[in-house]
C-alpha cells in the first residue's frame, strides 16, 4: 500500500525539518545507528547485514543501552548474520559498546529493537527524537512510500547525504499520523540472548525484513 504525494504544506514542513539537521549536521556520510541492549546479537546483527546491503553508501554502526563491553556477537547471532549475508570478517571483528550521549548524538537516524530501546536513545539525544524509530516501526511505516517518492524528498533536500537522509526520515516520520497504532509486539525484535536457537531465527526473521525495507528506502534516498 502506497500513500499520495505529501501536500505543499507537507513538503514545507520536510524541507523545514531537513534544514534544520542540515544545519547541525554539516557534510559527509549518512550515519546510521542500531541500538539494543547487549550490543551483541540484535545491534550488530542489523548493523552488519544493513551494510551489507548499502556496500559504503552509509556508516552504520550499533550500541547497546547496558552493552556488555567490548564482547563479540554470540556464536548463534553471528551465524545467523553469516547465513544472511553479512560479511564474516565484519561479524568476527564486532565488539560491543555502551550507548553513549555522544554516540546517539553522532547519528543521523537511530533503528532501534524495541520501544525501551528507542526511549533511552532519545533521552541521550532529545534532538532525535523525529529521527528515532523501533527498525520494524520504520519498515513499517515506510513501505507506504515508493522509490520514485522517497527520491523526490531526497533530491528536494540537495546533495548532502545527511540532508537527503534527514528529508526521507521526516517523510517517513510523518506516516505515523497516517497509519493505524501498531502493537508493541508488532513494532519490536524479540531478544533471543540466551535463548534456544530457535528464538534466535524468529527474533532474525523479524528483524531481516525490516533490514531489507530500511535498505530498500535509503538505497532510493541516497542513490
Amino acid at each position: 500500500m502506497t500513500s499520495s504525494l505529501p501536500s505543499r504544506l507537507t513538503r514545507r514542513e520536510l524541507r523545514r525539518r531537513a534544514e534544520a539537521v542540515r544545519t547541525h549536521a554539516g557534510g559527509g556520510q549518512a550515519r546510521i545507528l542500531m541500538v539494543c541492549t547487549g550490543n551483541i546479537c540484535r545491534s550488530p546483527m542489523a548493523e552488519v547485514l544493513l551494510r551489507a546491503q548499502l556496500d559504503g553508501a552509509a556508516r552504520i554502526r550499533s550500541a547497546g543501552t547496558r552493552a556488555m563491553i567490548d564482547k563479540p556477537m554470540t556464536a548463534d547471532a553471528q551465524e545467523l548474520a553469516v547465513e544472511f549475508g553479512a560479511s564474516e570478517e565484519e561479524v568476527a571483528a564486532h565488539r560491543a559498546r555502551w550507548l553513549l550521549e555522544p554516540v546517539a548524538e553522532d547519528a543521523d537516524l537511530i533503528l532501534t529493537m524495541s520501544r525501551e530501546h528507542r526511549t533511552s536513545a532519545v533521552e541521550l539525544a532529545p534532538r532525535l527524537l523525529r529521527q528515532t524509530f523501533t527498525i520494524r516501526e520504520f519498515a513499517r511505516l515506510s513501505d507506504r512510500l515508493t522509490a520514485d517518492q522517497i527520491k523526490s524528498t531526497a533530491d528536494a533536500a540537495g546533495d548532502s547525504p545527511r540532508a537527503r537522509l534527514a528529508a526521507v526520515t521526516a517523510l517517513v516520520a510523518l506516516q505515523r499520523g497516517a497509519t493505524a497504532p501498531a502493537s508493541q509486539a508488532d513494532d519490536e525484535v524479540i531478544d533471543p540472548y540466551r535463548r534456544s536457537r530457535e528464538t534466535y531465527e524468529k527474533s532474525a526473521a523479524q528483524l531481516v525484513p525490516a533490514i531489507d525495507e530500511v535498505a530498500r528506502v535509503l538505497r532510493a534516498a541516497l542513490g
